[in-house]
């Protein structure tokens, strides 16, 4: 390993990641020199520890923090947008390696009582806010590390949290391939019949990719999409939704073979135990003791509060479609594959618009220029496309500076398109946090990822309305990361915000997609030039309510499965993951779906992400961010002086002071569902 360091590119300060350079023999060796230093660092700081401040504390353990952070950031990218067997085998190594280092940090005591002591110090209060919530936050999280436990239960601490690690990283890896792992052929076009042509051209395309004649249609997103709301075809649209929601488990066509069940089963007593062991009645109040929400009680009041005021509404949409697809198509009974099919449907006949329609109009390259300039409008700053200075891992990505006062202030790379060996969602990642540095200030830089069908035979790649939402939500995490002001790591950009407000950024820019002066320039037909039609517009805007409540109680089912089932997995009445969801469903959905439906097996939100015990936050920061859009409304979409507003209170002060505190200080109150249910329609 001696020979490594000079030729290890995960080893070298780069400005940016050289993904080009980057192999999966480096990660191990990298990983392990990197926290091989960070220890010894550690431990010679701590003996040499005289008076505690935070130029002797913390600014050194914040420094290697990110350096550890700068190597491993373009290692977990390249494991999400370019996964190989390789690569995916190192990576889960370094997982492993990181987890127990920063399981070790965390119960560090002489480092704990260190913290305490500049905590409880003179020095303390002579500090900034973002030095002080930094330190508050440190001392939180100890506690959470289980710094207090006796050395065996300390032990048995760190040994879930190497499991967890390795078994939320297989179920994303099984995921993964699951959605890779099963494609349909066809022969005979007439299958295809209703598809649109762009659809059908990318089906051809994917057949020649696997040397086949005919077409394939694969289960990413775009694809699956198309098929379910604009196939003719029953048997097609049945056949893809068996495949799509029985991946990862032992039903549908690859039963068995990439299956989660017992990773889930494995995975949710160990959180229980995890957080018995640090005083905790169950895993779903320890997710939430650094969050937003006060007890586990509130969120499944405000779940459930949701639920039953949307449920009649949901409830009235399902009959309307119900009624629809029986006297315009004669079918008795609406089976889940059909409901996205005749919604389209009966979207055209009410308001004569659809997802399809709208697709030419939003070519990705006017998208991401209208996106532009809503983002300088609102905020003053500057988007310059610096692709051909900058190293990439495919192709067709970009990167953009954003310079404010013609001075750079960000950089982000945009990776908009679906390909084999990456996987599936739409995402924002750090790659740079901004942070002062004995140089001088580092500049914050983002991943924003989406999972749009890529550009084919000629033509752009034309995004449905809902894909132009998603861009614009994933660009709103990409900025709370860029626009802070804060210069200390731990609580820049969206470090330190509370889980359940950290969505409130990204669903503020959603709105912006359905305003009249928005759509003006942020629309443009790929052939012919112009923006949205007046006519298709009104249609487009009547039309943003629909199924509003239907795609709510979905959102209050996710929501209130992973709550519950973190609040009483393991309990002596708890019948289990399957009973419980179909109990959510019992009380919350209006239309069940078919016993094979395996969801939960590929909830990576739960079960590989962030979102443990935290789904809600989607629900919860709508609150927020549909309160806060109303201070737009009522002022002017573009008013100078609310813009600046937002910037300084919500997106410049990151996790600096609690979300509460700069939600009040932004909006003059505490937030109100009020905006929430009149923005979907459902206000009564």
């Amino acid at each position: 390993m001696t020979n490594l360091p000079m030729t290890n590119p995960l080893l070298q300060n780069h400005a940016l990641p050289p993904f080009t350079a980057i192999k999966a023999e480096h990660v191990v060796p990298a990983v392990t020199q990197l926290l091989d230093d960070a220890r010894k660092a550690l431990a010679q700081q701590l003996d040499a520890l005289g008076n505690v401040s935070w130029e002797t504390l913390v600014a050194p353990i914040e420094e290697r923090g990110d350096t550890l952070n700068k190597a491993w950031s373009p290692v977990g990218h390249l494991n999400s947008v370019c996964n190989s067997d390789e690569l995916r085998e190192a990576y889960e190594q370094g997982r492993q390696l990181l987890t127990e280092y920063f399981t070790e940090l965390g119960q560090n005591e002489q480092l704990y009582k260190a913290y305490q002591a500049l905590r409880d110090s003179e020095h303390y209060a002579d500090l900034g806010q973002p030095q002080k919530k930094t330190i508050d936050n440190a001392i939180r999280d100890f506690k959470l590390s289980g710094v207090a436990l006796p050395a065996s239960e300390k032990k048995r601490y760190g040994d879930i949290q190497q499991r967890l690690s390795t078994l939320t990283n297989q179920f994303s890896n099984n995921v993964l391939d699951a959605t890779h792992g099963w494609f349909k052929h066809i022969d005979d076009e007439k299958a295809l019949v209703g598809l649109p042509e762009f659809a059908v051209a990318a089906a051809k395309h994917a057949a020649e990719g696997k040397k086949l004649q005919g077409w394939v249609l694969t289960l990413d997103a775009p694809v699956y999409l198309t098929i379910m709301t604009q196939s003719e075809n029953a048997d097609l649209r049945r056949e893809m939704y068996e495949g799509f929601n029985t991946r990862a488990s032992n039903r549908g066509p690859s039963a068995g073979k990439w299956d989660n069940s017992d990773i889930m089963e494995e995975i949710l007593p160990l959180r229980q135990e995890l957080a018995k062991l640090l005083g905790f009645n169950n895993y779903a109040e320890l997710s939430i003791e650094p969050k937003m929400a006060e007890s586990t009680e509130q969120v499944v009041a405000f779940l459930q509060d949701l639920a039953s005021k949307g449920k009649p509404f949901a409830e009235k949409e399902l009959k309307e479609l119900q009624d629809f697809a029986k006297s315009e198509y004669g079918v008795a009974s609406l089976e889940p594959w059909d409901v996205p099919y005749y919604s389209e449907k009966l979207k055209l006949q009410r308001y004569n618009i659809s997802q399809e329609e709208l697709r030419p109009y939003f070519p990705a390259n006017v998208v991401v220029e209208g996106l532009f300039t809503v983002a300088n409008k609102l905020f003053d700053i500057e988007f310059e496309d610096k692709t051909s200075e900058v190293e990439t891992w495919h192709e067709s990505v970009k990167y953009y500076q954003i310079n404010q006062n013609k001075k750079p202030i960000a950089g982000f790379y945009f990776d908009l398109y679906a390909r084999e060996k990456k996987r599936g969602g739409a995402w924002m990642d750090e790659c740079r946090v901004r942070r002062q540095t004995a140089t001088g200030l580092q500049l914050p830089v983002a991943y924003l990822v989406c999972n749009f069908n890529p550009p084919a035979e000629g033509r752009p790649s034309l995004l449905t309305h809902n894909e132009v939402t998603t861009t614009f939500h994933e660009f709103g995490h990409g900025i709370h990361h860029m626009l802070t002001k804060i210069d200390v790591a731990a609580v820049s950009g969206i470090n330190g915000v509370a889980w359940d407000a950290v969505e409130l950024p990204s669903q503020f820019m959603e709105n912006f997609c359905w305003e009249r002066e928005v759509l003006a320039f942020l629309s443009a037909h790929f052939e012919s030039g112009e923006t949205l039609p007046e006519d298709k517009l009104n249609n487009m805007l009547a039309a943003k309510n629909f199924q509003a409540a239907m795609f709510l109680q979905r959102q209050l089912e996710f929501s209130l499965f992973d709550f519950l089932l973190h609040m009483h997995y393991g309990e002596n009445d708890f019948a289990g993951i399957q009973p419980l969801l179909n109990q959510v469903r019992d009380e919350v959905a209006v239309l069940s779906p078919p016993e094979f439906n395996r969801f939960q097996n590929s909830f990576s939100h739960i079960f590989a992400g962030g979102y443990a015990a935290g789904y809600y936050s989607y629900k919860w920061a709508e609150v927020l961010s549909a309160d806060a859009y109303s201070a737009f409304e009522e002022a002017g979409i573009f008013d100078h002086e609310m813009g600046k507003r937002y910037l300084h209170e919500i997106l410049q002060k990151g996790g600096s002071e609690d979300a509460m505190e700069l939600f009040k200080n932004f909006r003059g109150r505490e937030p109100k569902v009020d905006a929430l249910l009149k923005h979907s329609g459902l206000a009564a």
